[in-house]
């Protein structure tokens, strides 16, 4: 093989492709793909859509069309949705295999080509210059000032500074060059690069239902059971009485449709729908609905810090001049010295393209805090360097940690020198003060490092500066005797909303976690400042994680609130003992690094404007703007949504079993048939539809966020709607039956009893629906006007009521007949008892 280290010659062409068939294309795979209509047919492996389907087969042979096609639009309308999540969902791994770089400058023995970047095989000596995105894994060979952007990776803000160096010569697939040149040799290509290892765990990940769809999944099969046993009940009696075996099969048939709240579905969807449309307006994009329940759940938020919690920008805040310490946002820095240290100290470029002068510098983050102490606007800037002439620069490095320019000077050529604190200090014998130059004692210096400490502690980065009069050409004692002149600490600041936001989720019952690459000392500083933690015992590092096992990791996340120095391995550990601890978990992040564990989180959330492509289509959730305080929004939203899917489903389950206890009880008794197969789908068609969309529209407890979260394993019956769907549909059924036996004892003919029951059954529905809306307040406290959607529906369907009862032709259809003043209040009484007595009941107790 070619020694490309000693002449970077790189590799022929023959060996190339000996190379790609050994080694196989520089490409992310991907799981096999399901096909569209595989997708698509998934939808229908539900066992609620096939009790819909099973319903649709049903109402068409008993002729009801339009109750078919009603069923048959709900059941297409889930699976297309369904499609459409799970087809977006399959584009994950596509959008990790689009960041690779599309070509790379490549050596063929002598000379450079550009060649697809797929066609990289190890061994290739590439060449990569500032602005190119690495192509592949590789070692550096040769490099001039190399700085790497390696924050989709690691999540950590701070740029990377590398070179030939065995310790510090690596260059990953995906990361961005800032500044800098090198020549590098290919070591890894593909799925064997630190890229491919995190596409490996976004493959390895399952899909899991949602808490709210496992726990209808369960309800839809017990509720099925019941109402088939009852209705084939219903049915036997009628017939073993001598009743018409044809008739009393349509009958069980028509119950059975009715009974099972086969709109429970639908409207679910529907209501997520409304909340994700919500939910846009509020800055957070949901990608797949079920995102909307999951959020009210919510009892764990694990927030990557830089970009997420923080503002992904280095800010000086303090500076150490003239033996005190400064606060940058208080008081002016009045130092020449100090700024054309750190101004001529400085790589970065203006570009005239951006109106704000932050934004206009491009360059090094610490580079750029540095510049934006002194100048606010560019021309100012270019003011005071256009009459600098830098004559030469010993350039940054990491075993240096100082950079020095020379500038040429009236007074003779100048060095200035920037770098960490504890290295200047050692080169400084002299420092200015206040005006003067003095010797720098030992009690000096000592004052200085203890300053430092005290920052450090503080999350801030510290840059110190000097100089030094009277450079000779040649002169190799340029960093030596210097004269010492202050110190800039800089941090990258939390974001000005997020120490609400933290508040919000505690006061929520929600507990947030912070998981970073940072260094512990800094990760605890910016936890403490923004409330996700207050003492350093609950601060965990990578390496104790990587000593603790599984079950000693599960103990620790009881009581840890803060994790740093972290791997994407590590935070797919540290989501997932959370979820072992029946957390419901939210992982919000913006980095390639934070995919999997985005994808594994029962609501995974990235941002929408510093995020990635990957991290974006492994979650469940965008945040538009970049907003910590906009989970907050979204989590209450979710618990909005979720209690407003409780309500319809204690007022559908309420009335359909009022329906089936109608028909139970009257054979019970021996009653003639209360309702007609044909006045029971009506029933379906007036009261499950329109009022129970109407409830997913309620604005929401204004408490709602004082309340603790939902358990991952609660049921959607606790506290109490279980016992309140039985007493009131069973109160239903009751005076249901009540109605239909007061015509009979007044003397009424069938149809017209029929007709009491009819109004009775729908109206003590419609009734309900209004209680519905809490199950704290009674009928009387609530303000109608408050869910305007609710009025118009439950009026939309007492016209219905009104139309069949005094239209001849549909008369005729449901064999009604038109009722008088009487009969009517005979139907008020028994419909409005039940809510009457039941809110009087409540208000008592308050």
């Amino acid at each position: 093989m070619v020694n490309e280290k000693s002449n970077f010659r790189g590799l022929s062409e023959d060996e190339a492709l000996k190379r790609q068939k050994r080694f196989g294309l520089n490409v992310l795979e991907e799981k096999k793909r399901i096909s569209p209509f595989a997708i698509l047919i998934q939808q229908y492996n539900d066992f609620i859509i096939w009790v819909l389907i099973g319903a649709t087969i049903i109402s068409f042979i008993m002729g009801e069309k339009a109750d078919a096609i009603t069923i048959l639009i709900i059941v297409i309308m889930n699976s297309v949705l369904g499609f459409i999540q799970e087809y977006k969902t399959e584009r994950s791994l596509e959008a990790l295999k689009e960041m690779a770089a599309p070509t790379a400058k490549v050596m063929r023995k002598d000379s450079v080509v550009v060649i697809k970047a797929e066609c990289l095989v190890p061994g290739d000596v590439v060449i990569i210059e500032s602005g190119d995105r690495v192509p592949a894994d590789c070692i550096i060979e040769e490099s001039a000032g190399i700085l790497m952007d390696e924050s989709l990776l690691t999540g950590e803000s701070e740029n990377v500074e590398k070179n030939a160096d065995k310790n510090n010569n690596s260059l990953f697939m995906g990361t961005i060059v800032l500044n800098g040149k090198a020549i590098a040799k290919v070591v890894a290509i593909g799925m064997a690069t630190e890229m491919g290892k995190i596409a490996k765990m976004l493959n390895s990940i399952k899909r899991e239902k949602s808490p709210l769809k496992e726990k209808l999944d369960s309800l839809g099969k017990i509720l099925v059971l019941i109402c088939l046993i009852i209705c084939f009940v219903v049915t036997i009696m009628g017939v073993l009485r001598g009743n018409d075996k044809y008739e009393m099969f349509l009958l069980g048939v028509s119950l059975a449709v009715a009974a099972i709240p086969e709109g429970l579905s639908a409207i679910v969807t529907v209501a997520l729908a409304l909340g994700v449309s919500r939910m846009l307006k509020r800055n957070a994009l949901v990608r797949k609905l079920p995102a909307v329940e999951t959020l009210g759940c919510t009892s764990i938020i694990c927030s990557d810090k830089t970009g997420t919690l923080t503002q992904n920008k280095m800010k000086v805040l303090k500076i150490y001049l003239n033996g005190r310490v400064i606060d940058v946002n208080k008081e002016k820095v009045n130092s020449e010295l100090l700024r054309k240290t750190f101004v001529l100290c400085n790589d970065c470029i203006i570009s005239s393209k951006s109106k704000n002068f932050e934004e206009s510098i491009k360059g090094d983050a610490t580079d750029k805090a540095l510049l934006s102490v002194f100048f606010n606007n560019e021309r100012d800037y270019k003011e005071y360097i256009k009459d600098k002439i830098k004559i030469y620069e010993i350039p940054f490095d990491s075993n240096r940690k100082r950079v020095s320019v020379v500038i040429k000077e009236k007074l003779g050529n100048t060095a200035y020198i920037k770098g960490a604190p504890e290295i200047i200090i050692k080169r400084c014998n002299y420092i200015y003060e206040n005006g003067e130059c003095r010797l720098l004692t030992t009690e000096d210096k000592k004052r200085i490092l203890k300053v430092v400490e005290g920052m450090t502690r503080e999350a801030l980065r510290c840059i110190g500066a000097a100089y030094k009069r009277n450079i000779k050409n040649n002169d190799k004692t340029i960093e030596d005797n210097l004269v010492f002149i202050g110190i800039a600490a800089m941090k990258d600041p939390p974001r000005e909303e997020v120490k609400e936001a933290v508040f919000k989720c505690r006061r929520a019952g929600i507990k947030p976690v912070m998981i970073t690459g940072d260094h512990k000392n800094t990760a605890f500083a910016i936890a403490r400042e923004i409330g996700i933690a207050d003492e350093k015992s609950g601060v965990l590092t990578g390496t104790e994680i990587d000593d603790l096992s599984d079950n000693e990791l599960l103990e620790k996340c009881k009581k840890t609130t803060v994790y740093s120095r972290v791997t994407p391995n590590h935070k797919l550990r540290i989501v997932r003992c959370y979820k072992k601890l029946n957390n419901v978990v939210a992982m919000t992040g913006d980095g390639v690094n934070d995919a999997p564990a985005v994808k594994e989180a029962d609501i995974g959330i990235a941002m929408g404007i510093s995020g990635t492509d990957v991290t974006k289509e492994a979650s469940s959730m965008i945040l538009l703007d970049d907003n910590f305080a906009t989970i907050v929004a979204a989590v209450e939203e979710g618990r909005i949504i979720y209690n407003n899917i409780r309500k319809f489903i204690r007022y559908l389950l309420s009335c359909n079993l009022g329906e089936v206890l109608t028909m139970f009880l009257a054979s019970l008794i021996n009653i003639q048939t209360p309702l007609l197969p044909i006045q029971i789908l009506f029933i379906n068609l007036a009261t499950d539809g329109l009022p129970a969309i109407a409830l997913g529209l309620d604005s929401g407890d204004k408490a709602i966020m004082e309340q603790k979260p939902l358990s991952r394993n609660e049921s959607i019956f606790a506290r109490g709607l279980k016992e309140k769907i039985f007493i009131r549909g069973s109160l239903i059924g009751i005076c249901t039956v009540l109605a239909f036996l007061a015509g009979k004892y007044y003397g009424m003919d069938l149809e017209t009893c029929r007709t009491l029951t009819l109004g009775t059954l729908i109206l003590s529905q419609l009734i309900h629906v209004f209680e519905c809306r809490s199950e704290k307040c009674s009928i009387f406290e609530m303000k109608f006007y408050t869910n305007l959607y609710l009025v118009g529906a439950v009026c939309i369907s007492i016209t219905m009521l009104i139309l069949i009862i005094y239209l001849p032709y549909l008369g005729r259809v449901f064999h009604t007949v038109p009722l008088d003043l009487g009969q009517w209040l005979i139907i008020i009484f028994f419909s409005s008892i039940i809510s009457f007595v039941n809110s009087l009941v409540l208000l008592f107790r308050k």
